[in-house]
């Protein structure tokens, strides 16, 4: 028993210390010209290599692209990361995304994710939030290879599809839900 006790503390140390780390500081010139660079490279490789996301992304108004996001976990985990929202090839601002998580879990991720705006309020409210959790708001579809293949112009009715990308790691699974994505310039 004290043997678990000290694990779980160690791990809420750890976490606690994460998320104090993880704080919305904007990110310095050096930092944006680094978002910028892995943020084009990632949304270029998502949308030469998967045909619905190339197909969202032409009738999309915006895009949130997270680039790189690292995920770590025992028992308490969280995942963190930073991104832009881009509007064709100009960047509407920066942004952090965060998500907490607990339970069965031990491991270490990284991943990408892009967020598809596809209508006016969906853009305005990624602009004008102080924080966007993925769940509240605009309605969000997470893009799996079964939807893509069922995905046309005219079921495209949703505010926001997002696609997971370049999972590398050793955790099982990955969602958004619950995600808070804060502007943080």
């Amino acid at each position: 028993m004290a043997m678990l006790r000290y694990l779980f503390l160690s791990a809420l140390t750890g976490a606690v210390l994460t998320l104090t780390g993880c704080t919305s500081t904007p990110p310095s010139a050096a930092t944006t010209s680094n978002i910028d660079a892995m943020s084009v490279q990632a949304l270029d490789s998502l949308t030469s290599n998967n045909a619905a996301a190339r197909a969202i992304a032409s009738k999309s108004r915006a895009v949130l692209i997270f680039p790189s996001i690292t995920k770590a976990g025992f028992v308490l985990g969280g995942a963190y990361g930073e991104g832009e929202l881009r509007r064709g090839r100009e960047v509407a601002g920066y942004y952090s995304t965060f998500t907490g998580s607990w339970g069965l879990q031990a491991g270490a991720q990284s991943y990408g994710y892009a967020v598809f705006l596809m209508t006016k309020e969906a853009e305005d409210y990624a602009l004008a939030a102080d924080g966007w959790e993925i769940g509240v708001g605009p309605t969000v579809v997470v893009v799996n290879q079964g939807l893509a293949e069922n995905l046309s112009s005219t079921t495209l009715q949703d505010d926001a599809y997002a696609f997971i990308f370049d999972q590398k790691g050793l955790m099982a699974s990955i969602s958004i839900e619950g995600t808070k994505i804060t502007r943080i310039k």
